[in-house]
């Protein structure tokens, strides 16, 4: 972590720097974030969810030692030495257990800190801002803070048991919801600066009366809301003028900046805007899987004009086939059965990304792919159609930037959305996209 330490000591000294945090476990994700670390010779941070990787597996399989082992050896597999390699755990703990009553859930959450830091995540996002099933609607600040502190001691102990560095911590209470809002959205009012010190000091209180005097001095972030978020169909942006006194606010806690949540579609302009405000780490989770599900999108229209109906992956209608056969990851978001084929594609909200591991799925994708990189003697794809569909890719290869393989093509369109991020956040690139 002092990668992460050092970085958010230079950004409190004045200095326009922050990290993207990367939160997605798709394969082709992983790999861009991994190889673009590779290629700037800058640290990368992942982070896994509660609901995504936990002790029962989460919605991709995969408990916190199975997410470690994925991201580290992709990591060895692309050349990128592990300690470049920054794991954090996003949204630690009641979230994945919130209809069962507190003190059940409050136990799951022990379990899940413990296996995070045992497995060698060091960047603990402590929240427990979400209400279980017998906790009033709104749980007040202090509540959630002693909650928050709980969690701390048992990462504590997790780390001295297991060794290494010592984790870091990210707290806060004004957190949006995962993956965007349900409802639609105009625009957002920034946490106020009073909420925001409060919330400090309640974590501060309760972090001294667990005994974690020493745990404080390692919590580096604060969760609150600049005004930013996105719903299925539009994008709330970030205006600097509406958050200059959250921003403001901050100052007089040394060691401390902001964390961002739901930054994804944010322009380049407003992710870098967000930095100078003090927001240093910027999520990014949907975003991503959306570049990916939009370049998938864009390779299948090539593969329908390439080749006969017969040997098509069809990947669209399969993943159109198995969300509306199991929908359990978007029943409760899309209720608009007017759009309802629309919002399976399309919604920003991209639930699509629960469902890229379904065997059907995958083996779409894997056929799309094998059917592309088959459909010429050297694997190019016709410069016509990658200028119909996917014209950023096109630019990039008739400029030498970028291999003209379905594979590269597809990294490429998740990577251009990093590199926004990177470049907010004050990665500069030369010509031919490597980092400076």
């Amino acid at each position: 972590m002092k990668a992460l330490l050092d970085l958010v000591a230079q950004h409190r000294s004045g200095q326009p720097v922050g990290i993207p945090s990367i939160c997605s476990a798709h394969p082709v994700v992983l790999d861009a974030a991994l190889i673009h670390a590779r290629d700037s010779g800058r640290p990368v941070l992942i982070e896994a969810t509660s609901n995504q990787v936990n002790q029962f597996g989460g919605y991709t399989g995969m408990r916190p030692t199975d997410f470690h082992a994925f991201v580290m050896a992709k990591a060895d597999r692309v050349g990128l030495a592990r300690e470049q390699v920054l794991l954090g755990g996003d949204h630690l703990g009641p979230n994945a257990w919130q209809d069962e009553p507190a003190a059940a859930a409050m136990a799951k959450s022990d379990t899940l800190i413990d296996d995070y830091v045992a497995a060698g995540f060091r960047k603990i996002h402590l929240d427990c801002s979400m209400a279980c099933a017998d906790d009033p609607p709104v749980l007040a600040d202090a509540e959630v803070a002693v909650r928050a502190a709980r969690l701390a001691a048992v990462a504590e102990r997790a780390w001295q048991r297991s060794g290494g560095e010592a984790p870091v911590y990210i707290v806060g209470t004004e957190v949006p919801v995962p993956g965007g809002a349900k409802e639609e959205l105009d625009e957002l009012q920034a946490t106020r600066p009073e909420a925001m010190a409060a919330t400090v000091e309640a974590h501060r209180k309760a972090f001294a009366e667990h005994g974690l005097a020493n745990a404080w001095q390692r919590v580096i972030g604060l969760v609150v809301q600049p005004g930013v978020e996105f719903d299925h169909h539009d994008v709330v942006d970030f205006q600097p003028d509406k958050a200059r006194a959250l921003s403001a606010a901050i100052e007089p806690f040394p060691g401390l900046v902001y964390e961002a949540h739901s930054t994804d579609y944010q322009t380049a302009e407003a992710l870098a805007a967000l930095v100078r405000g003090h927001f240093a780490i910027l999520k990014v989770g949907p975003g991503v899987t959306y570049a990916l599900r939009e370049t998938l999108w864009a390779l299948s229209f090539i593969e329908d004009e390439m080749l006969p109906a017969e040997t098509r992956s069809g990947l669209r209608n399969v993943v159109l086939e198995v969300m509306r056969a199991e929908p359990k990851y978007w029943n409760k978001y899309y209720t608009d059965a007017s759009r309802l084929t629309f919002d399976l594609q399309y919604s920003l909200s991209d639930r699509v990304r629960y469902y890229w591991a379904h065997p059907r799925i995958r083996e779409a994708c894997d056929t799309l792919m094998r059917n592309l990189d088959a459909a010429s003697p050297t694997g190019a794809l016709p410069l016509a159609l990658l200028s119909q569909f996917l014209p950023r890719q096109y630019d990039d290869i008739r400029a030498g930037h970028l291999t003209n393989s379905a594979s590269d093509i597809l990294r490429a369109g998740v990577t251009y959305v990093l590199r926004q991020y990177a470049e907010a956040c004050g990665e500069r690139f030369s010509a031919n996209g490597s980092g400076k």
